[in-house]
C-alpha cells in the first residue's frame, strides 16, 4: 500500500518534468529547423538629418574661391541622399573677376546635390547684376533653373528673359556661362536693341 501510495505521489512531479522536457526540446527542433525570421521592408518616409533655420552657406571650388552663397530661411539635409533642401533662398554667384560684380537672384525653392556641384532653383528665379564698366545693370527673369556653380554654368527649358539697360531678349529655353558672358536662347526668341549712338 505504501509503495503504490509512494508511485502516485511521483506520478505528477514525473509527469510534469516530462511535458517540460518535451517542451523544450521542440523549441530546440523549432530554432534549428524552423525558417529564418522575415526582415522588414518598410523604410518608413525620409528623415532629416537635420534642420536649420535663418541659414547662411558658401560652397567653394577646387581652388578654394568661392562657388556660391546661399540664404534660406529654412534649410532642411536629409540622410538618404545627404542633399540640401532649401525654402525661399537667395543666393550670390561669384564672378571671381576683378571690376565683374556677382550675380544676386532668389528663387521659391532650392536644391543642392551632396558635394555642391549642382544647384536647383526652382519656381519663379530672379537674377541681379549691377552695372559695370560700360556695361549696365542686367535682370534676368525666368524659371525652374539647373546651376552648376563650380563652372558659373546654368540652364533652364521655361520662358526667359534678360534686360540690360535699353536691350530686351526673351526666348524659351536658356543656357547661360556667365564666365564668358555667353547667353544662348533656344526657341521663340524676340530681341530690342537700342540705337548705337553715333
Amino acid at each position: 500500500m505504501k509503495l503504490r501510495r509512494w508511485l502516485r505521489d511521483r506520478r505528477v512531479p514525473a509527469a510534469t518534468f516530462a511535458i517540460a522536457l518535451a517542451a523544450g526540446v521542440a523549441q530546440l527542433l523549432l530554432w534549428w529547423f524552423g525558417p529564418a525570421p522575415r526582415s522588414s521592408d518598410f523604410v518608413g518616409p525620409p528623415r532629416s538629418g537635420y534642420t536649420l533655420t535663418d541659414a547662411r552657406m558658401t560652397e567653394y571650388d577646387a581652388e578654394g574661391r568661392p562657388s556660391f552663397h546661399l540664404q534660406s530661411p529654412h534649410l532642411e539635409r536629409r540622410e538618404g541622399d545627404d542633399s540640401l533642401y532649401l525654402n525661399a533662398p537667395t543666393f550670390q554667384l561669384p564672378s571671381n573677376q576683378v571690376g565683374v560684380p556677382d550675380w544676386k537672384g532668389q528663387s521659391l525653392y532650392g536644391w543642392v546635390n551632396k558635394d555642391g556641384s549642382q544647384l536647383k532653383l526652382q519656381g519663379p528665379v530672379e537674377m541681379n547684376r549691377t552695372a559695370f564698366g560700360d556695361t549696365p545693370a542686367t535682370h534676368m527673369q525666368t524659371a525652374d533653373v539647373t546651376a552648376w556653380p563650380k563652372q558659373n554654368r546654368l540652364e533652364t527649358a521655361a520662358p526667359a528673359q534678360m534686360v540690360q539697360g535699353g536691350t530686351r531678349i526673351s526666348g524659351v529655353g536658356m543656357r547661360a556661362d556667365l564666365n564668358d558672358k555667353h547667353l544662348e536662347l533656344l526657341d521663340d526668341v524676340h530681341a530690342t536693341f537700342p540705337p548705337r549712338q553715333r
